[in-house]
C-alpha cells in the first residue's frame, strides 16, 4: 500500500496526539468520590506534617526518611510568608527556609508533597504566618474582601507557585507536590465576618484555580468550598466529615497527634490508642486521605512562636521535637500504616456494608470480586467486647477497631500495642561553662534612641516586632508635703496592658512584674512602690511574647501599655498618668550592641568570676564551651532561670520561660473516649518548657558562644547542656 504525504502526516500527527495523551496521563492528578488518582492509579494516602523552617536543614533527611519507614506516603507542609518576605518584595529562601530544597529532598525519598501555601497558616506561628508590615499598608484588613489584602496575597502565593514550576516540581511536571491548599480554617471566620467574607471565599478560589498548577486545590474547614476545590477536615476526629460534592474524596489534612504547650500550661499528651482508632475509623467510613499534624512538631526558633506558644513545638508527635522515634506512638501508627495498605485494593473498590455486631460494636466489611478487607469496631469506653464475625470470635478492647485485611486474620488492633514504650531521658553531658555577666542600663528620657509623647503609645506599632521589648519612661515628681512620705503609707501604682508581659522599675529597682497567659494575654500590674520627694524614674519595660496567630481581625488586637495607668495614694486622691508626657525606646541596649554575637559581645566590658550577677534581672551572660561528644540530639537545661531569650553562635534558639509553672489537671490518662487537649496532661507544678534545643548543625567542634539575656533574674550557674537519650 502506498501511502501519499498527507496520510504520513495524519498519522505522525495522530502518534504525536496519542504520545500526547499519554504523557498527560502520566501526570495527571485527578480525584473521584473514592480518592485521589495519581497517574492514573487510585490510592489510600498517608501523610504527616513536618514543617520546614522548625528544624534545621541537616535534619531534614533524616526526618524524611523516618517518615516513610514509618509507612507514610505524603510529607505536607504549610508555606510561611513571613519567613520567606520579611520586608515588602524582600525574598528569603535561605537555610531553614529553604522550601525548594526540603521539597525535592522529599521527593529524593520517593514521597509525595502536600503544599500548604495558606498563606495564612495560623500553625501557632508568629503572626498566623502573615507578615508584621503587611498590617501597616494603607486600608488593610486581613482575610477578607479587601483590595490591599487580596494584592498582596495574589502577589506571595503566585511568588511560590511560580517557585514550584521554576523548579518543575508539581505533579504534571514530574515532581512530587500533588496537592496544593489556599487559605486556612477560613469557614468558621467567614461565618463570623459574613457577605465580605463569602465574597474572599470566592475570589480566594478563583485566584488559586487561575493559576494553573495542574493539581488538586484544597481548603480546610470550608464547607462552602467552591468547585472543584475540595473541602478538607481538621480535628481530633473526622469520621463523619462528608465533603461538600458528592464527587469528592473524603480527606482529613490535620489529625492531630497532641496539642501544643502555651507557657504556663501543663504539656498535652495524646494516647496512641486513640489516635489509631481515629485512624481506622476513618478509613472504615471511607476517608481516603488522613494527614498527621504534626507528625515531626519540631522548634520554634528565633521568635516564630505564636502569642504565649512555647519555644517547643514538639506536639506528642510521632517523632518528638528532637527527631527521635516516640514509641510506642511511632512504631504502633507504622503497624497501623501497613494494615491499611493491605486493604487497600478492596477500600477503593466498593463502598462497605455497616452491620451490628452488638450494642456498641459494628462491622465495616469491604467486599469487591477480588479483595476482602473488614473493620470490627467497638465504641464501648469502658468495656472489652467478644463479638462473632462469620462465624469466629474476635476480641475487642475498649474504644478500639480490629482490622481484618482478609476478613478473616486480625493484623491489627489499635489498642492493642505490641511495641515497648521507649523512656527518653535528658543525661548531662561534661560541658562546664565559665559564666561573664553584663548588665543591662535602664535608658533614661534623654538616651540616645528615644522620643517622646504625650499619653501612650502602642508597642508594635513602634517596634514593627523587631525586638521583643520596649521602653515606657517617664518621672513621678513628690512634692515635699505629700502625706504617705511622713504616713509611711506608699501610694499604689497601677498600670494596665494589653500584653504580654511587663517589668516594672522605680528608680532603677525592680518593683514587680507582671505578666498574662493565652488565654488573656491583657494584664494589670497593681503594686505599692517606693517613691522620695523630688524626681522620681518609672521605667516600664514591655515584652511581646510572640503575637496572636488565631482569631478574627487579629490584626487589630494590641500589645503594650495602653493605660490606663494611676498612682493612687497621694494629696489629691489619685493621679490619672495616662496622658503624661512618656519617652519611649524599642529594644534593650544589648540588641542594638549585639551582644548576642561574637563581634557584639567582644565590643564591652563583661564582669566575671565571684562579681558575676546572680538573680539580678537585665542581666546578659556569655560561655564559651565545646560541642559534647556523640551524635545525640542535645539541649539546654535552663530550670534555674527565669525568662528571657538564647543564642548559640549569633542564632536565636528562641525564648525562655523556665519560671513560667505550668497549671492545669494532671491525673490519670485513659486512652478511651473522646479526647480532646486537656483530657491527658503532664507536667503540672514544672516549668512549662525546661529544655530548650540546640541543633547540633551550630556548633563547632570548640570555641563555641553561648549568650543568654536574662529578664527577671536567674543563677546561671545551674544552666547545663544535656543529650537526649533513652541510655
Amino acid at each position: 500500500m502506498v501511502m501519499n504525504f498527507r496520510d504520513k502526516a495524519w498519522i505522525f500527527l495522530a502518534i504525536m496526539c496519542f504520545s500526547l495523551l499519554i504523557c498527560s496521563t502520566k501526570a495527571l492528578v485527578s480525584y473521584d468520590h473514592k480518592a485521589l488518582i495519581i497517574n492514573g492509579q487510585k490510592r489510600i494516602l498517608l501523610s504527616g506534617s513536618i514543617h520546614y523552617p522548625r528544624s534545621t536543614p541537616e535534619m531534614w533527611p533524616d526526618l524524611i526518611k523516618k517518615a516513610k519507614e514509618g509507612g507514610l506516603d505524603v510529607i505536607q507542609t504549610y508555606v510561611f510568608w513571613n519567613g520567606h518576605e520579611p520586608s515588602p518584595g524582600q525574598y528569603y529562601f535561605g537555610d531553614r527556609y529553604d522550601l525548594v530544597r526540603f521539597i525535592k529532598l522529599v521527593q529524593q525519598a520517593g514521597l509525595y508533597v502536600s503544599l500548604r501555601i495558606g498563606p495564612y497558616v495560623c500553625a501557632e506561628w508568629n503572626f498566623g504566618g502573615i507578615p508584621v508590615w503587611l498590617k501597616y499598608v494603607p486600608g488593610m484588613v486581613f482575610r477578607t474582601d479587601n483590595g490591599p489584602f487580596k494584592t498582596a496575597m495574589q502577589k506571595f502565593t503566585k511568588k511560590i507557585v511560580d517557585i514550584m514550576k521554576e523548579e518543575n516540581l508539581f505533579e504534571t511536571q514530574g515532581g512530587p507536590i500533588i496537592l496544593s491548599q489556599i487559605e486556612n480554617e477560613y469557614g468558621p471566620m467567614e461565618w463570623e465576618i459574613g457577605s465580605a467574607g463569602k465574597a474572599y471565599t470566592k475570589w480566594t478560589a478563583a485566584m488559586a484555580l487561575g493559576l494553573s498548577t495542574g493539581v488538586p486545590w484544597v481548603m480546610c474547614k470550608q464547607d462552602d468550598a467552591p468547585y472543584p476545590i475540595i473541602n478538607t477536615c481538621n480535628g481530633f476526629y473526622c469520621e463523619g466529615f462528608k465533603p461538600n460534592s458528592v464527587d469528592q474524596p473524603k480527606m482529613w489534612t490535620e489529625n492531630w497527634t497532641g496539642w501544643f504547650t502555651e507557657f504556663g500550661g501543663a504539656i498535652p499528651n495524646r494516647p496512641v490508642e486513640d489516635l489509631a482508632f481515629s485512624v481506622a475509623r476513618f478509613i472504615q467510613n471511607g476517608g481516603s486521605f488522613m494527614n498527621y499534624y504534626m507528625y515531626h512538631g519540631g522548634t520554634n526558633f528565633d521568635r516564630t512562636s505564636g502569642e504565649f506558644i512555647t519555644t517547643s513545638y514538639d506536639y506528642d508527635a510521632p517523632l518528638d521535637e528532637y527527631g527521635l522515634l516516640r514509641e510506642p506512638k511511632y512504631s504502633h501508627l507504622k503497624e497501623l500504616h501497613k494494615v491499611i495498605k493491605l486493604c487497600e485494593p478492596a477500600l477503593l473498590s466498593v463502598d462497605p456494608t455497616i452491620t451490628s455486631l452488638g450494642n456498641k460494636q459494628e462491622a465495616h466489611v469491604f467486599k469487591s470480586k477480588t479483595s476482602c478487607a473488614a473493620f470490627l469496631s467497638n465504641y464501648d469506653t469502658s468495656y472489652a467486647a467478644k463479638v462473632m464475625f462469620r462465624g469466629f470470635p474476635y476480641d475487642l478492647p475498649a474504644w478500639s477497631i480490629s482490622i481484618l485485611p482478609d476478613c478473616k486474620t486480625e493484623y491489627h488492633n489499635t489498642a492493642k500495642i505490641r511495641s515497648p514504650s521507649i523512656l527518653m531521658k535528658m543525661v548531662p553531658t561534661s560541658t562546664r561553662f565559665s559564666w561573664e555577666s553584663y548588665n543591662e542600663a535602664i535608658p533614661s528620657s534623654g538616651d540616645y534612641g528615644t522620643f517622646a509623647r504625650d499619653g501612650f503609645l502602642e508597642q508594635i506599632s513602634m517596634t514593627r516586632d523587631k525586638t521583643d521589648y520596649f521602653w515606657y519612661l517617664t518621672d513621678i515628681t513628690i512634692g515635699f508635703d505629700e502625706g504617705f512620705l511622713k504616713t509611711g503609707e506608699d501610694p499604689l501604682l497601677t498600670i494596665c496592658s494589653a500584653g504580654h508581659a511587663l517589668h516594672v522599675f522605680i528608680n532603677g529597682q525592680l518593683a514587680g512584674t507582671s505578666y498574662g497567659a493565652l488565654s488573656s494575654p491583657k494584664l494589670t500590674f497593681s503594686q505599692k512602690i517606693k517613691l522620695h520627694e523630688g524626681v522620681n524614674k518609672l521605667a516600664i519595660l514591655s515584652t511581646a511574647v510572640g503575637l496572636p496567630n488565631a482569631g478574627v481581625h487579629y490584626e487589630t488586637w494590641n500589645t503594650g501599655v495602653l493605660g490606663p495607668a494611676t498612682l493612687n495614694g497621694v494629696n489629691s486622691g489619685t493621679w490619672d498618668m495616662s496622658k503624661w508626657k512618656w519617652s519611649y525606646k524599642i529594644g534593650t541596649k544589648g540588641e542594638a550592641m549585639g551582644l548576642h554575637t561574637l563581634t557584639g559581645s567582644s565590643s564591652v566590658e563583661w564582669i566575671e568570676g565571684s562579681f558575676v550577677a546572680v538573680k539580678q534581672p537585665l542581666t546578659w551572660y556569655k560561655s564559651s564551651f565545646n560541642a559534647p561528644v556523640g551524635n545525640e540530639p542535645l539541649a539546654l537545661d535552663m530550670n534555674t532561670m527565669g525568662k528571657g531569650q538564647v543564642w548559640v553562635n549569633g542564632r536565636n534558639i528562641g525564648r525562655h520561660w523556665p519560671a513560667y509553672t505550668a497549671h492545669g489537671n494532671c491525673g490519670r490518662c485513659n486512652y478511651a473516649g473522646i479526647y480532646n487537649e486537656k483530657k491527658c496532661l503532664s507536667n503540672c507544678g514544672q516549668s512549662s518548657q525546661r529544655w530548650y534545643h540546640v541543633p547540633r548543625s551550630w556548633l563547632k567542634p570548640s570555641g563555641n558562644l553561648l549568650v543568654v539575656f536574662e529578664e527577671w533574674g536567674g543563677d546561671p550557674s545551674g544552666i547545663s547542656i544535656v543529650k537526649r537519650t533513652n541510655k
